[in-house]
């Protein structure tokens, strides 16, 4: 499981990512709010931990960004301010939860354990296309000898190759997975993101039609693991 803790104060940061990577997770890291919102448009996430109290820009900034292009990963607000006015407002906003400082590890543990639980996102399972395995669940890319980590579009469009092999898909179809990421809406994209799957696939994984889209080339269908 993978989760990304938005926290300032270099003590708790570094007490709970110790902690939370004892406990199983992998843990990215951001001590701002532009940090988090930029590591949140490039990755996914099993859930967020998120400090309200940051630099560059206030955590429930960053949260109602976020909620309006993702609505099912779980966000824990953690934070000093914890009159019940706030936490309706960070409720109200997005959160999912909402844990006041100071706190004990075990109860922010089993809180983001039990909001994974109930929020597993629908793509959490394995694509497998030749000697190519699609993790939903780490959000990554697996050969027998190697694990890449992909972003977010990355991601998406592999995802959406993976699962309908040898169907043709249009600029726009493809732009459409990832429009809610980039003001760039050309398909110059496109052909930037086909080069980056060719080069983690093979260059001849992607057949390009001209005039009609791209295709994942595959002459047998993928196999799903639960």
């Amino acid at each position: 499981m993978k989760l990304l803790l938005v926290e300032d104060e270099p003590l708790l940061q570094e007490s709970l990512t110790k902690n939370l990577q004892q406990a199983g997770f992998l843990c990215d890291l951001a001590g701002n709010g532009e940090e988090a919102s930029h590591l949140l448009n490039e990755f996914e996430y099993d859930c967020i931990i998120l400090d309200l109290g940051l630099p560059k820009q206030p955590g429930l900034v960053v949260l109602e960004q976020f909620r309006i292009q993702n609505t099912h990963t779980p966000v824990l607000v953690l934070t000093a301010r914890n009159a019940w006015q706030d936490r309706v407002i960070g409720l109200k906003t997005g959160a999912d939860d909402y844990l006041g400082k100071p706190f004990h590890f075990e109860e922010l543990l089993a809180r983001v354990q039990n909001l994974i639980k109930r929020k597993t996102p629908d793509n959490s399972f394995n694509i497998v296309y030749k000697n190519f395995t699609l993790d939903g669940q780490m959000r990554s890319l697996k050969t027998a000898s190697d694990t890449i980590s992909l972003t977010k579009n990355e991601y998406r469009l592999l995802h959406l190759f993976f699962s309908h092999p040898n169907q043709i898909f249009s600029k726009d179809q493809l732009l459409q997975k990832i429009s809610d990421q980039h003001s760039d809406t050309s398909g110059n994209l496109i052909e930037v993101y086909i080069a980056k799957l060719r080069r983690l696939l093979g260059k001849e994984s992607i057949e390009t039609l001209r005039g009609q889209g791209y295709r994942l080339v595959n002459l047998n269908p993928p196999e799903e693991n639960a």
